[in-house]
């Protein structure tokens, strides 16, 4: 049985979050796949997750900085899962539900302060509800969702787990 340290797992999860990354970038720019307002925040937030956890690799802090780290980690992931749960919600609402659509990322990057940026990620957007890929039926968002639950308990494993 491999038995792996904090800090290993701490470096697996920044892997991971790599490989999500690419995928993302691969996605968009060689199968032209355009993200919407709700995937670059999922990015924002997978990449959250990868920083937290190469610093805490390459730390490699004690019991309580392991467990400092696995709790930001997990944190961060939750965050990205809660942005990925809803993307699924507004994929599976009809058509007539969602209401107008936000402008691109960078447009209210560049054009808003915080706050109404904030506000915008949350606006029901056409774009965002449209599955354009697929893998064993479900929606890249639903995948990532389920990424990002992984990630919450590898983090919180990685974390708190018995040295």
């Amino acid at each position: 049985m491999i038995r792996l340290s904090s800090r290993q797992t701490f470096l697996l999860i920044a892997a991971a979050c790599t490989l999500l990354m690419a995928y993302a970038f691969f996605a968009q720019y060689v199968l032209h796949f355009e993200p919407c307002m709700l995937c670059m925040v999922q990015r924002v937030f997978v990449c959250a997750v990868g920083l937290v956890a190469l610093i805490a690799a390459m730390h490699g802090a004690g019991r309580i900085g392991a467990r400092i780290y696995g709790l930001l980690a997990a944190l961060m992931a939750l965050g990205g899962a809660y942005i990925a749960g809803r993307h699924v919600y507004l994929q599976h609402l009809p058509p007539e539900q969602l209401e107008g659509c936000a402008p691109s990322f960078e447009y209210a990057l560049d054009n808003y302060d915080a706050l109404k940026f904030l506000k915008t990620i949350f606006i029901r957007d056409q774009d965002c509800g449209v599955i354009d890929w697929t893998f064993l039926g479900q929606s890249m968002p639903a995948w990532v969702f389920l990424c990002f639950v992984g990630l919450f308990f590898a983090s919180l494993w990685a974390g708190f787990r018995r040295a």
